[in-house]
């Protein structure tokens, strides 16, 4: 209950409200903030101005809202809340996919998202132009380094022969394996993964890895990667930079509703 509203604003009151970008970023979430407004009154008018996964500037309106005050004003704080994660993601997205661009390197997500968000949080990477990996702990097996430990007291040699168990039992969905060490990675190639995470590597390490795959499987690099030194991981030839910042930590978009 709006207690503020219902206080203060005529239940007759119609208003147009524009949401405004208060700096340049890639949109997100028009069609949930819509939803939003739409929950409290289904008469109110929603037109975007700005489509998901593109760019507005400074000033400029993202939405234009129509229709009665009160459910709008009540409605404001979580369509923005929406709207603000979701463009602070799709834009801190866009400059990771621009600053590997060229090197044919994807930018990905991880499962590090706000719990009961992470549809949202994963459609925001795409907005910004980066791919999705797991949605759940279903969609591929991922043996990662608590796996390892309990897999055979975890010794590099035993990998190889975990990459086979795992797809043994789960044929039927792609495994990817961490390793931190050359041992590691040849002993996870010997029984042919699907993909391969190179786990908190340097990029020179990352390169003699690379060379050592040869191209028998995918290649993820992940772990103390930042924008100061992605560019140079691209560059070693792994096929995708898995990013946890994406959306762990992200700074919310300053968008703001305005009535005209």
């Amino acid at each position: 209950m709006d207690v503020t509203t219902m206080a203060l604003v005529d239940g007759a009151a119609v208003i147009t409200a524009h949401i405004l970008a208060r700096h340049d970023y890639v949109v997100a979430g028009g069609d949930v903030a819509a939803a939003v407004f739409h929950a409290l009154d289904k008469s109110i008018v929603v037109e975007q101005h700005i489509a998901d996964g593109c760019d507005v500037q400074a000033g400029e309106a993202i939405l234009t809202i129509k229709g009665k005050a009160a459910p709008i004003l009540s409605a404001e704080r979580t369509a923005l809340n929406f709207m603000q994660r979701m463009t602070g993601i799709a834009t801190l997205t866009r400059s990771f996919v621009k600053a590997v661009e060229g090197t044919g390197c994807k930018i990905l997500d991880t499962r590090k998202t706000v719990p009961g968000l992470r549809v949202i949080d994963k459609y925001s990477v795409k907005c910004g132009g980066g791919t999705n990996h797991r949605l759940g702990l279903s969609d591929m097996v991922l043996i990662k380094d608590n796996h390892r430990r309990l897999w055979k007291g975890g010794q590099p040699s035993e990998l190889g022969k975990a990459v086979a168990a795992a797809r043994k039992s789960h044929f039927e969905v792609p495994v990817e394996v961490e390793v931190e060490s050359f041992d590691e990675l040849r002993s996870a190639l010997e029984a042919k993964p699907e993909w391969i995470m190179l786990d908190n590597m340097p990029p020179a390490q990352m390169k003699e890895a690379v060379a050592i795959i040869a191209g028998r499987c995918k290649v993820e690099a992940s772990g103390g990667i930042t924008m100061a030194n992605i560019r140079a991981a691209a560059e070693t030839g792994v096929d995708a930079i898995s990013l946890g910042c994406l959306t762990h930590s992200v700074a919310a978009a300053d968008l703001s509703l305005e009535i005209v």
